[in-house]
Parts: C-alpha cells; structure tokens; sequence
C-alpha cells in the first residue's frame, strides 16, 4: 500500500496573485529538509502540497516530522493512496484505517470530491466508507457525527484517493525567507528564542547576535546559547550567530557609572552595537525578546532610551505575553530545558539593585558622558566573530568563522 504525506496551506491560501512565490517558497524549504532523509518528490496542487516517497530507503516517519516544522502548513498528514474506484477506495480504507483508529470510541467520515467526474458525490462516499470501517472494526467503534474523536477524510483528486485520519497541526504562518531578514539579539534566557521563532513564523529569515562577558561568563554559557540557536535551526534551517564581547564596557560602567544606570546603558550599547551587525549584514530589523514590564529595563520609558540608538526597526513579538505565556511557548518549540540550565549570561553581570524604571534621556546622556564609550564601543566591534549553525548529513554542526566569512 502507497502511504504519502499530504500538508494543506494556512493562510497561503489568501495571498491571491502572490500564491505562487509563496508555493515555490514551501517547495524550497520541503526539499532541503528531504535530501537528509531519502528520495521524495514533491509537488502541489489544490492548495496541498503532496509528498511521495521514492523508494523503500525514504524515511516517510522523518519526514513527516520535518514537514510539521515547515512554516506555511495548517496541518500535515500521512494518507494511504489507491485508485479512484470505490472498489480500491473501500479496500484500502478497510487495511489502512483500524490501526488508525484502535483506541478511539467513536469516528467522523466525510469526503470532498475535488474530481467531479467521479460518480458518487461526496456523502454518498463518506457513507459507503464509513459502513467499511464499522465493519472492519467489529462492534469497537461507533459512528459521531459532531464532536467525533477522529475524523476520517477521504480525498478524490486528479491523480487518486487519498484516505486518511487523524491529521496534525501544522506549524502555521508563512514560508521562511518571504519576509526579509531579520537579527536576533539572543540571549541564554527563556524569552529571546522564542521571539526568534514568532519571527521566523512570519517570514523572517533569522541570525543572530549574542553578547559574551568572559571571564564574568563561561563558555558553558557560550555553548548554552549555540544550543537554542540549533534548536532554532530545526524550524530556521540554518543561523549565523555573531558573538561579541562587551567585557570592558561592563567594566567601564561599573567603575564610572551610577550604578541604577548600568541596565540602560549597557541595554544602549548592546542596541548599537547590534545595529552595526544589522546595517554590515543587511538585515531589515533587529528582534528583541523583551515583555513590556517583566523587567525594569522593559519598561516603556527604557525600551524608548535603548531604541533610540537603533536605526532599523526593532521588533518585539513577546511585548504583550506574560512569562508564563512565554513560557508555554518556549516549551512548544523544545527550548525551554536549555533556556533554563544555570549559565548566566552578561546581562546578569553587575546587575544594579534598584535600576532606573523612568529614565530621563538629559540624565541619561550624562551619565554616558562619564565613561568613554565611543572608543569601547568600536573595540568591543573588533571582537566579534560569528558561529554557523547548520545542519550536515542530518546533523547540526557549529562552524567558527571570521567574520567575513
């Protein structure tokens, strides 16, 4: 029996004239996600996409799980496919569907006859099949029509029936790459991977920039975040993370500075030296994980002094969740156990005991005029140096590289 993957379109659907860029999108994503797991071919038609195994070799199990974190789907499927008689349809439902079904209590059949030379009409299959399985099933199973446990569908298209139950959410939003390009200020936290990811799923293609403060950091703290950066891979594909050091600007404010300054004016050089990445790299916004009144440093009136210093805009997809809105989230996308392992990251770094919440940008300015900042803001740019997230042979690997590479 030919099993297949079937994956129907979200809001693609409505992108009219634009339908097809998108299409062609998805198709790019599904096929570089296929050459690490077998032979494939894919094709759309009908507002779904349709994977088909080649041979035995082709791993359908793993590629069922890739095409879950392909942005753009509604849902995803795996459907028994056989020819458009209802001889062959009633046949396959009776060897494809009991395993499917075994556990549930009651079933939903319906049909769509997207062929309309086909002679029965869409009830008329969605009865005769539904009787097949209460058959099949002996007794075990009972027919509902609303609010069922399961829903079984058969589909009659061009090229075939296609019989399936059971289909799973997709991961919703727009293919990867039709937004633009987008930079991530990612931290060790719980908060900035999942800002990433709400970003991703809405076209964004994401790198990212991180803050190091060694010997304040470790390098366990390093690799904490290189760790969200490939778990972010698996919906991303693949991201550069640039990594610089901030060490001497942390220290600088700490020995110059009025200590309820040292969020925002460390938060205003993490800014610039972020829209330095962003305006080399051409990227068209930096994303921040920030929730507006989680921390002191998120309040509005400093979220305005750190924009301030940016010259694209700044994203921020988190600002109206709470933490453990945020925190759901993080859990769904598998990273919050790594977000959450004891490295700390610089931002934890001489952390003021009663920070500014209501800065006044004069105050502000003058407090920047205590140290000099100009100067080690362009040695802390000297330092950066970027790490590639990919994957190879269907694993991810770390590539160090200058930052020309």
């Amino acid at each position: 029996m030919k099993e297949v993957i079937l994956c129907k379109y979200g809001e693609i659907i409505l992108k009219g004239s634009n339908k097809g860029t998108f299409e062609a999108m998805l198709l790019k994503e599904l096929k570089r996600r296929a050459k690490y797991v077998g032979g494939f071919d894919i094709r759309y038609a009908q507002s779904t996409v349709y994977i088909e195994p080649r041979d035995d070799f082709a791993d359908i199990d793993e590629m069922y799980e890739q095409a879950k974190k392909v942005f753009g789907f509604a849902s995803v499927t795996r459907a028994a496919v056989c020819e458009k008689t209802m001889e062959a349809i009633c046949e396959t439902a009776r060897e494809y569907l009991p395993e499917k079904l075994r556990g549930y209590r009651n079933f939903r059949c319906e049909a769509k006859r997207s062929d309309k030379s086909f002679p029965l009409e869409s009830p008329e299959i969605a009865a005769q099949v539904g009787g097949v399985i209460l058959e099949a099933m002996g007794g075990s199973i009972k027919v509902k029509l609303k609010g069922a446990d399961i829903n079984v569908r058969i589909e009659v298209r061009d090229k075939g029936a296609y019989i399936h139950a059971g289909q799973e959410p997709g991961a919703g939003g727009i293919p990867l790459g039709c937004g633009g390009r987008g930079l991530l200020l990612l931290s060790g936290g719980i908060d900035s991977p999942v800002a990433g990811y709400m970003m991703a799923k809405r076209g964004l293609f994401i790198d990212a920039v991180h803050f190091e403060s060694f010997p304040y950091t470790s390098e366990r703290a390093r690799e904490k975040v290189l760790t969200l950066a490939k778990e972010l891979c698996e919906y991303c594909g693949h991201i550069r993370v640039h990594v610089i050091s901030l060490t001497e600007i942390q220290e600088a404010l700490r020995d110059n500075c009025n200590e309820e300054y040292f969020t925002l004016l460390l938060r205003r050089c993490m800014m610039e030296l972020s829209n330095r990445v962003a305006e080399e790299g051409e990227y068209q916004c930096l994303i921040t994980g920030e929730s507006l009144g989680q921390v002191a440093s998120q309040t509005m009136g400093a979220l305005a002094v750190t924009d301030c210093v940016a010259n694209v805009p700044v994203l921020r997809p988190c600002i109206g969740l709470d933490k453990e809105e945020i925190v759901v989230r993080s859990r769904e996308i598998g990273t919050f156990d790594t977000s959450i392992l004891p490295y700390e990251d610089c931002c934890t770094v001489f952390t003021p005991r009663h920070p500014k919440t209501r800065p006044e940008m004069e105050k502000v300015l003058a407090e920047e005029d205590k140290f000099p900042r100009a100067e080690l803001i362009d040695k802390a740019w000297e330092s950066r140096y970027a790490v590639m997230v990919r994957q190879f042979d269907g694993e991810f690997r770390y590539e160090y590289r200058s930052i020309e590479a």
